[in-house]
């Protein structure tokens, strides 16, 4: 899980002569909370019937671990009840990173509150509502309110640097 260090980490990029990269460098990155419309990040779940499915989300990094949220009569959402394994890649400014995991639903109060403050934070104006957020609005992919909130914990990352000092690095938690 990225909240801890690395049990291992490989340099992917050898052929070029390029340094791992160290995990500190993505982190920091993410620690920016929410993640808001200038990042891009894309989740890619599994249909029950094996097809891959993909779709633009919204993500919020808190506490070491990536955080999301959508409608649970959405697609996405549909298929992590049936199957939580799943992929997030984010472009962040220099730096391209590919999650894999699997992502659960998160319920508690706390948690909930406190990833609201992520976002809000971050310019959406969320409120938590029993389990769920709800706002004035939302990404079209993330279908009507109520929004339930999920975390990805994954076991592996994989980054490539597009900015000095470029690299590719994969680590497991």
């Amino acid at each position: 899980m990225p909240n801890r260090e690395p049990v291992e980490t490989t340099n992917l990029d050898t052929i070029y002569g390029s340094q791992t990269i160290p995990w500190s460098r993505p982190r920091e990155l993410l620690a920016v909370g929410s993640l808001g419309p200038d990042v891009t990040f894309v989740l890619g779940t599994v249909r029950p019937d094996g097809r891959p499915h993909a779709a633009g989300i919204g993500a919020a990094w808190y506490d070491g671990d990536l955080y999301f949220q959508t409608g649970p009569t959405t697609r996405k959402a549909r298929n992590i009840a049936a199957n939580p394994a799943c992929t997030m890649f984010g472009s962040l400014p220099g730096m391209d990173l590919v999650f894999e995991g699997e992502a659960g639903r998160i319920a508690d109060t706390a948690t909930l509150e406190a990833l609201a403050a992520v976002y809000r934070d971050g310019g959406w104006p969320v409120q938590v509502e029993g389990d769920a957020f709800t706002a004035p609005y939302s990404a079209p992919s993330a279908g009507p309110p109520p929004w339930h909130l999920f975390r990805l914990t994954a076991h592996t990352v994989f980054a490539v640097a597009s900015a000095e000092p470029h690299g590719a690095t994969r680590w497991r938690f």
